[in-house]
């Protein structure tokens, strides 16, 4: 019971449902460090493989079990036709346009990726770009409809 003594006890309630927005900007958040992982790793050399539990079927016994599978990420940044690193985001498979005709942002080489990564990871958290994401969302949610 020492060790119980040290901890801070409050009564709290967990929030049932949170807004769609902010579901909206962790999702994005959540990829864009996946490309803040994978650029790192570019640049120190290594390969970036997250892993996710998936459930399969035995085909012989006819049971689900989880295994264990590499998680696919595909890098958002490319190289133009004048030699710059451009990058793009995206939500879903939705390039978002960050301004009027305008998809992609123009990074310059490979070394300094991450900390435009950062710079618009903290843009989402702030809600910089929620006009874009709720575009985007409706784009994919009317696919849905057909």
């Amino acid at each position: 019971m020492s060790a119980l003594n040290g901890l801070k006890f409050v009564s709290a309630k967990r929030p049932q449902n949170v807004a769609p927005i902010v579901q909206r900007r962790n999702k994005l958040s959540n990829q864009l460090f996946e490309q803040m992982e994978l650029a790192r790793n570019l640049g120190e050399g290594k390969v970036y493989a997250p892993t996710r539990m998936r459930s399969v079927k035995d085909k012989y016994t006819g049971e689900r079990k989880l295994v264990e599978a590499i998680k696919l990420v595909k890098q958002w940044w490319f190289v133009a036709e004048n030699g710059r690193v451009c990058l793009q985001i995206r939500y879903g498979t939705k390039v978002l346009e960050l301004a009027k005709g305008k998809n992609s942002i123009d990074v310059g080489t490979v070394g300094e990726l991450l900390p435009v990564l950062e710079t618009v990871k903290k843009c989402v958290e702030n809600g910089e770009l929620d006009t874009q994401i709720d575009a985007a969302s409706a784009a994919v949610r009317e696919r849905f409809e057909k």
